[in-house]
């Protein structure tokens, strides 16, 4: 995998792809992480300097015959262009919905379909990006949104993995065969999802609209602080007067006040940006915390944060940052990478994986010990 990087020529709103320059032997599988929500599709084309490229797609679950439908058609691209004694092409698929469409996929495709197990592909996936690519992984702050860490080969025994979808797995990893899941939270990507689509006029699932909706929001407008009730800090506990005290706590205090009022009328004196930062901090907050506590619990030192939730959104990866700096008071930090919402699709790649593809062979072999070290 030496010389593999980012490719920045892309716009903003695409998942960049990764350049593979000395890879160029021929790849005869395509993988696919089918989650609740979303499925997520990873595959390898050639480029114009004769190496390869990693390739994103992803797409609503509940679309899944649009996913099925490019599948067909990178296989139909891939049989086209087929030399004698090449491999049939083959789908490595992960997630539920590996088992959900498994026959639809057998049946609409017509290639070999492998089901590889979910966990176990987050894990693999994520060992790829932080020890082979460059500027994928990063801590977030306000002051510095994105400060890279270099990859490292070190990275055993304590690892942990919150990977938040639809709902939310903690990881433990101690080697690279050796994990357990640990804990998790129905409370994830689906819940923000379904309350704002409920209570603002986001409906999309897969276009950051929902995102959006919360970006210019102010969500002291309906969540009670510390200052509300204190009227200043709460020194003797540590709480500043901003924090939050109530998740939408403002709102019950504002009751109906006409008996001709409707439910309409009741919700239409909030904003529905300054519900969607309410909601976008109330979920990654309990993510946070719960990942903290996991964290303290098992002993790990190295917190990475991955799953479609996450987006590159900035209010959702500050909040998850001051939530782990918050709690473990400064001792640890979040990561997160480039490319979170694909862990699994990768891991699922490389379970097939093209020969001469690096590092990874060994580290599957070795145990390490360390974490990421942020360029200075």
């Amino acid at each position: 995998m030496q010389g593999a990087k980012i490719v920045s020529d892309m716009a903003p709103d695409k998942t960049r792809e990764i350049a593979l320059p000395h890879h160029k032997e021929e790849v005869s599988h395509i993988a696919v992480d089918i989650g609740g929500s979303l499925a997520k599709v990873v595959y390898i084309t050639k480029d114009a300097e004769g190496g390869s490229r990693f390739n994103f797609r992803r797409f609503e679950t509940k679309d899944i015959d649009q996913c099925i439908a490019f599948l067909s058609l990178l296989c139909k691209r891939y049989n086209e262009s087929c030399q004698a004694e090449r491999p049939a092409m083959c789908v490595m698929a992960t997630g539920g919905g590996a088992f959900k469409y498994y026959d639809q996929f057998r049946a609409e495709l017509g290639v070999e379909v492998v089901r590889e197990d979910e966990m176990e592909c987050l894990i693999v996936g994520l060992d790829f990006f932080i020890t082979e690519i460059p500027d994928e992984v990063f801590t977030y702050s306000e002051c510095e949104p994105m400060k890279f860490c270099r990859p490292q080969p070190n990275i055993y025994p304590y690892l942990k993995l919150c990977n938040i979808g639809s709902g939310v797995s903690m990881i433990k990893v101690s080697g690279p065969e050796q994990y357990e899941r640990i804990g998790g939270s129905s409370l994830g990507g689906g819940t923000l999802w379904g309350l704002m689509s409920i209570l603002t006029d986001a409906k999309t699932f897969d276009v950051p609209e929902m995102l959006e909706v919360s970006r210019t929001g102010d969500n002291m407008a309906v969540d009670m602080s510390v200052g509300d009730i204190y009227g200043t800090n709460y020194d003797k506990i540590g709480l500043k007067s901003t924090t939050i005290a109530s998740t939408f706590g403002k709102v019950f205090q504002k009751k109906l006040t006409r008996q001709h009022d409707s439910i309409h009328d009741f919700q239409s004196r909030f904003r529905p940006e300054d519900i969607g930062k309410s909601l976008l901090y109330a979920i990654s907050n309990n993510i946070g915390q719960i990942a903290y506590l996991q964290a303290r619990i098992h002993e790990l030192e190295t917190i990475y944060f991955g799953g479609t939730y996450i987006r590159g959104h900035p209010a959702t990866m500050h909040t998850l940052s001051y939530a782990i700096r918050f709690w473990s008071g400064g001792t640890k930090k979040a990561y997160f990478l480039r490319h979170e919402g694909y862990l699994g699709a990768v891991g699922a790649f490389l379970k097939h994986q093209p020969r001469n593809w690096g590092r990874r062979c060994a580290n599957m072999t070795n145990g390490f010990t360390g974490k990421p070290q942020p360029i200075k």
